[in-house]
C-alpha cells in the first residue's frame, strides 16, 4: 500500500483514446516527470492538455487529469493520462511510468485499495466488477444498486440494532438489580430478530432473481432427434446458427447461442437428439445432452407434433419433470398424432418453428416473471459468498429466537448476537480474511 501502482485501464487495441491511470504517494511527481507542463502547481480534479516526452522526444499528445487525495476512488493521490487509442503510444506511456518508479498494478488491485482505504465496503467493490461483466440493462441496476450500497445499508442498520441491543446487556450484566433493563433487552431482541428473519430471508429468496439478471437463465432445448430442436434454436437467437436437414442425428454436439427477453439474457444450448444409436460420435453426444439437464435452469422439451409419444420422449418427460420447462408441441402445421393428455399442470406451447414461435418468448418471460422483474427495486445478492454468509447469519438468528423462547440468560445470547455481527460485518469487508481479499479482486480486470 505505500508503493504506487500503475496500468491500463481501457482494453488494449486501436480506438480513440485509452487512458493509463496511475495511484500512489508518488502519482503525481511520476507524471510529472514524462510531462511537459509541471503538474505539481495545478489544482486537484482538473485535466490539463500538454505532451508526454522520453528525453526531449514527444511521445504522444495526451490530457492529463489530476486527482490529490482524499476524494479519489482509491483516496490517494491519482493521476489519468489520456493517450490516444494505439497499443504502441499506450504501452510506451506505461513504460515510461514503470521506469519512472510505479510498479504494475496487480488485477483489481484499484478497487483493492479503494476497500482497503473505507472509500468502498466488500459489497461495493464486488459491485464494481458485477457492473463491468453487465450485459443486459437490468444487470447494470443491480450492479448500480450495489455501487450505491443498498444492501450495504440494510446490512449496517441490523449490525448498529444488534449493537445496541448488546450494549444494553452489558447494562443489565453490571447493574442485574434492574429488572426493567432486563425485560426491555428481551422485548429489543424480539423485535430486531424478527426484523432479521424477515429481511434477509426476504433477500435469501429474491437472489435467484439475481443469479437471473447477473447470469442469465441457462436453456436447454432438449428433445429426440428431428424434432425440431435446431430450428427452434435458430428461430430464437435469429441466425441460421444450427444445421437443419431432415436427416436424424444431424446435431451431434452442443451449439450455443445468446438472445434478450425482457431484457434478462438466455444461454440457450442446442443438444445432440436423445436416442440410442450405435454410432460412438453421436452417442458421446447423447451423453452429454443428459449430462448437461442437472445444471440448467429452463428446459425446452421439444415434441413432434406429428408422431406419436415415443419411448424416448416418454424418457425425457420422466428425467425432466422435476426441472423448470417448458414442454414445445413443434410441427403444429402437420397432423395431430401427439397425445398430452396425461400431462397435467404444464407449461405448453404449440408452434411451428418454420414459422413463427414469438409465444415460446412469452411463456419464458411469464414464468420467470421478467416484466415483473424488470420494474422491481433491483437490491439481490449477487454471488455465492453474499449469499452463504446470509444463510449463515440467518441460522444464527433462529437459534437466537429458540434460545430467547426458552428462557435462556441474557448474557447467553449475547454470544449469538454477537456472531450475527461477525457475520453480517464479512458480507460488507468490515471483518475480513486476507486470502479471501486477495483471491476476490484477483478475478477484476487489469487496470480497474
Amino acid at each position: 500500500m505505500d508503493d504506487t501502482i500503475c496500468a491500463i485501464s481501457t482494453a488494449t487495441g486501436v480506438g480513440a483514446i485509452s487512458i493509463v491511470r496511475i495511484s500512489g504517494e508518488d502519482a503525481i511527481s511520476i507524471v510529472n516527470n514524462i510531462f511537459d507542463k509541471d503538474l505539481t502547481k495545478k489544482e486537484s480534479h482538473t485535466i490539463n492538455y500538454g505532451h508526454i516526452v522520453d528525453n526531449g522526444e514527444v511521445i504522444d499528445e495526451v490530457m492529463v487529469s489530476i486527482m490529490r487525495a482524499p476524494k479519489t476512488f482509491t483516496m490517494e493521490d491519482v493521476v489519468e493520462i489520456n493517450c490516444h487509442g494505439g497499443i504502441s503510444a499506450t504501452n510506451k506511456v506505461l513504460e515510461l511510468l514503470l521506469n519512472g518508479g510505479a510498479r504494475l498494478a496487480e488485477p483489481g488491485e484499484f478497487t483493492k485499495r479503494a476497500f482497503l482505504n473505507g472509500r468502498i465496503d466488500l459489497l461495493e467493490a464486488e459491485s464494481v466488477m458485477d457492473m463491468i461483466d453487465a450485459k443486459t440493462e437490468s444487470a447494470r441496476k443491480l450492479a448500480m444498486n450495489g455501487i450505491e450500497g443498498k444492501i450495504s445499508s440494510l446490512i449496517h442498520e441490523i449490525v448498529d440494532r444488534l449493537y445496541d441491543i448488546n450494549s444494553n446487556i452489558e447494562v443489565n450484566i453490571d447493574y442485574p438489580e434492574y429488572e426493567d433493563i432486563e425485560v426491555m433487552t428481551e422485548n429489543q431482541i424480539k423485535e430486531v430478530s424478527t426484523f432479521i428473519d424477515e429481511k434477509l430471508n426476504k433477500l435469501l429468496k429474491e437472489s435467484e432473481n439475481g443469479k437471473i439478471i447477473k447470469e442469465g437463465i441457462n436453456t436447454l432445448i432438449l428433445g429426440r432427434p428431428n424434432v425440431g430442436k435446431s430450428s427452434i434454436l435458430n428461430k430464437l437467437i435469429d441466425e441460421e446458427k444450427a444445421i437443419v436437414t431432415n436427416i436424424a442425428g444431424t446435431t451431434r454436439d452442443i451449439v450455443e447461442g445468446q438472445i434478450r427477453v425482457g431484457g434478462v439474457l438466455l444461454n440457450i444450448i442446442d443438444t445432440a437428439g436423445i436416442r440410442e444409436t450405435e454410432d460412438v460420435v453421436e452417442r458421446i453426444g447423447v451423453e452429454k445432452s443428459l449430462n448437461m439437464i442437472k445444471d440448467a435452469d429452463l428446459i425446452i422439451l421439444v415434441l413432434n407434433n406429428n408422431e406419436e409419444l415415443s419411448s424416448e420422449d416418454k424418457k425425457l418427460l420422466e428425467i425432466t419433470k422435476d426441472k423448470k420447462r417448458i414442454i414445445v408441441v413443434n410441427k403444429i402445421d402437420l397432423d395431430n398424432k401427439l397425445d398430452l393428455s396425461s400431462l397435467e399442470d404444464e407449461n405448453i406451447v404449440k408452434v411451428s418453428a418454420t414459422k413463427d414461435i414469438s409465444i415460446l418468448k412469452d411463456k419464458i418471460s411469464d414464468i420467470y416473471d421478467l416484466e415483473e422483474l424488470n420494474n422491481k427495486e433491483l437490491t439481490y445478492l449477487s454471488n455465492s459468498r453474499q449469499i452463504s454468509l446470509v444463510k449463515k447469519a440467518i441460522s444464527i438468528n433462529k437459534n437466537l429466537i429458540k434460545s430467547l423462547e426458552e428462557g435462556l440468560p441474557i448474557d447467553m445470547l449475547e454470544i449469538d448476537i454477537k456472531e450475527i455481527c461477525e457475520t453480517l460485518n464479512e458480507i460488507i469487508g468490515e471483518s475480513y480474511d486476507d486470502k479471501l481479499i486477495d483471491r476476490l479482486f484477483s478475478n477484476f480486470c487489469l487496470g480497474k
